[in-house]
């Protein structure tokens, strides 16, 4: 009886094999047996879903008219990849993004006027202070870039991922860029259209509270 048990258990991994199982495993049972692994293949969605987990995306941000503080908060969970399930803070794992039409962006009230940026060269007497109009007249880049920088966590990637956000003040991309955008992220704030873009006949059709009588004189 005891002969007979250990030829089972010595066939055991064969059988297995013939019927579609797996016996190399380092996870054993309390008889010494393997435990049953079954063959699985990954299927084209899960391997589309790792390989976007992984590898690096490019998205495309359009500032128009948006606030660079705001916008800065939306951008850098891409750049750090926070919207990834690998991300770690040390992991440097985040994507690219592109931000266009820089020189179009917006800031509230009188922030122009009264938000100031400190720089400092290094020697007596270098500090400056400069306001964010006369920053933006000088580098219409540096106050997205400022901003997102701001954004992201301090720590020791961070100047690692501020290299992957690209900035054009305008709405003109390199194609080596164009041609690897992948994706596009949604601006925070939607764009007004400006009463020159309308055309007559959108100002004519559109609806009106109540019309003037033919007979009536402006003053």
């Amino acid at each position: 009886m005891f002969q007979y048990q250990i030829s089972i258990v010595a066939s055991f991994p064969l059988i297995l094999e013939k019927i579609g199982f797996s016996s190399k495993s380092n996870c054993y049972m309390f008889c010494g047996c393997p435990t049953i692994v079954k063959k699985r293949k990954m299927s084209a969605t899960k391997r589309v879903q790792q390989w976007s987990t992984f590898s690096r995306m490019w998205y495309l941000y359009d500032a128009q008219w948006q606030d660079p503080f705001h916008s800065a908060k939306v951008l850098s969970p891409y750049l750090t990849g926070q919207n990834k399930p690998i991300y770690h803070p040390l992991n440097d794992c985040g994507d690219h993004v592109v931000v266009i039409n820089s020189q179009e962006i917006a800031l509230r009230g009188d922030e122009w006027k009264k938000r100031v940026y400190f720089h400092h060269t290094g020697y007596p007497r270098g500090a400056s202070w400069t306001l964010a109009w006369e920053l933006h007249q000088k580098d219409p880049k540096m106050i997205m870039r400022k901003a997102v920088f701001k954004a992201i966590t301090s720590n020791l990637v961070r100047r690692t991922c501020i290299e992957r956000l690209h900035i054009y003040p305008g709405s003109e991309i390199p194609e080596e860029i164009k041609s690897n955008l992948s994706g596009q992220i949604r601006p925070v704030m939607p764009v007004p259209k400006r009463l020159q873009e309308y055309s007559k006949e959108e100002i004519e059709n559109y609806p009106k509270v109540f019309d003037f009588p033919n007979d009536y004189i402006l003053r």
